[in-house]
């Protein structure tokens, strides 16, 4: 029977893994689209009907083109960091509680916390690996980056974590079966929104590859095969943190299609932003993550702790 539960476990991995992919492709077309109307023009039109099947014909064209290898390059880690990376941002979709045969950790939050830290690592090497100045700046930034909104990301979780008193995400979706937690939790689902924008190095916090001033960044030295696998983990990051949205705070009906309707809904925000807000100061970031987010979220924190004592005071 162990057997059995085994390869059904490993099944269902792969059609998850092939869905998120899908996904990911389909989420470069709609950021396309979105963009092409926000500046006045049509996004993707030419290939196929309405351009739809355009993000299989980039896939195509990217994987098949000749990958250039920087002479001065760490070969091995310049090599494996993107695959690494991808890996990681496919890594993450297991601690969403889907309530099937996939995996249901009761320390999801921890391993969400974990496997997200890890993923600074990969980029840093990239940048590093390539030995060229400007993904070298790149990457730097985007460690200093992650890293700071990593701290106000884990304050914002504890607040949650304290409300439901567990580390399993799926209590997150018996919580919020009368009301969500945007309503409770209002500015701290502002403050994660915006740490998760720079968590996955989008507009207006993409520093690790600021176009104007560093040429690209940490990925300047990717081209083909590694440059596809890079921006997949980037997509991919984008709708993993939609769907911990969602499961945060807007209800977490997983098992119903609205709960689809209002991760794709994120999606477009993610989106939306990038062709609204042009790109901030590096300072200033640092400013809003360590003199803005930091104290706000710990009060909160603070906050939910003691109204949580004083209803299970109140209790006993």
């Amino acid at each position: 029977m162990f057997y059995k539960d085994l390869i059904m476990m490993v099944f269902s991995m792969i059609i998850l893994l092939i869905f998120v992919l899908i996904g990911v492709a389909f989420l470069t077309l709609l950021e396309r689209k979105v963009l092409g109307y926000i500046q006045i023009r049509k996004g993707p039109n030419k290939v196929g009907i309405m351009g739809i099947p355009q993000p299989f014909s980039d896939a195509i064209k990217l994987f098949t083109k000749e990958s250039i290898i920087p002479m001065m390059s760490n070969f091995n880690m310049y090599y494996m960091s993107p695959i690494f990376n991808l890996f990681l941002s496919l890594l993450l979709w297991i601690s969403i509680p889907f309530m099937s045969i996939l995996l249901n950790f009761n320390l999801g939050v921890l391993f969400f916390l974990s496997v997200s830290s890890l993923s600074v690592y990969t980029i840093m090497i990239a940048g590093w690996s390539s030995n060229s100045n400007y993904s070298l700046l790149g990457g730097l930034r985007s460690v200093a980056q992650t890293i700071s909104y990593e701290v106000s990301l884990a304050i914002i979780m504890l607040s949650f974590l304290f409300m439901i008193s567990g580390l399993n995400l799926k209590m997150l979706i018996n919580y919020q079966k009368f009301i969500w937690l945007l309503y409770l939790m209002f500015p701290l689902c502002l403050i994660w929104f915006v740490s998760s924008l720079a968590e996955t190095n989008r507009t207006p916090f993409d520093f690790a590859e600021g176009e104007s001033e560093l040429v690209s960044g940490f990925n300047v030295e990717y081209s083909s095969g590694g440059f596809a696998l890079i921006f997949l983990a980037e997509y991919s990051s984008i709708l993993f943190m939609s769907m911990l949205s969602a499961l945060l705070f807007l209800g977490g009906d997983i098992m119903t299609f609205f709960f689809f309707l209002k991760l794709g809904f994120l999606s477009f925000l993610w989106i939306w932003v990038r062709g609204t807000l042009p790109r901030f100061r590096y300072d200033k970031l640092m400013y809003l993550a360590w003199k803005s987010f930091l104290p706000v979220s710990l009060n909160y924190l603070f906050f939910f702790m003691g109204l949580k004592i004083f209803f299970f005071s109140l209790i006993l």
